[in-house]
């Protein structure tokens, strides 16, 4: 009887952690693991020219052009925008919600937008059109 409820602790745990793994993006170089465990995340530097007041997550029709996913220090965060500037983001509802997504991820040291988390797929520059998909 013990064994067994080794067993099924294990396999919740092994459920859990691989839950938890589908909320980051492999090789996101944006996400470093410090020597002491912590992580440190970068997000998008802001543009050079003046940005408009940021739209809130919390206000209804914000993210007119999709959620963009982005790492945060308080784990993975659905934005209105790219910049992940204060009020622009909140926690994410993947898995739970489908909606609109494009991931933003740093890859070989550029800024790129994914349609999937996942950076082997279709991904583009931030400096291009738009990529999301329902997920």
């Amino acid at each position: 009887m013990k064994s067994q409820i080794q067993w099924f602790a294990l396999i919740a745990l092994a459920m859990a952690t691989s839950a938890a793994s589908a909320q980051f993006v492999k090789g996101n170089e944006a996400v470093r693991v410090m020597a002491d465990g912590t992580h440190k995340v970068e997000v998008p530097p802001l543009p050079s020219v003046a940005l408009g007041s940021p739209c809130p997550a919390i206000k209804p029709g914000c993210a007119g052009g999709g959620w963009k996913m982005l790492e945060s220090n308080s784990g993975l965060v659905e934005c209105t925008e790219v910049f992940a500037r204060p009020t622009t983001c909140r926690p994410s509802t993947y898995g739970v919600e489908k909606r609109s997504r494009t991931w933003i991820v740093k890859i070989k040291g550029q800024w790129m937008q994914c349609a999937q988390p996942d950076i082997s797929g279709k991904c583009v520059s931030l400096k291009s059109l738009p990529v999301s998909a329902v997920q």
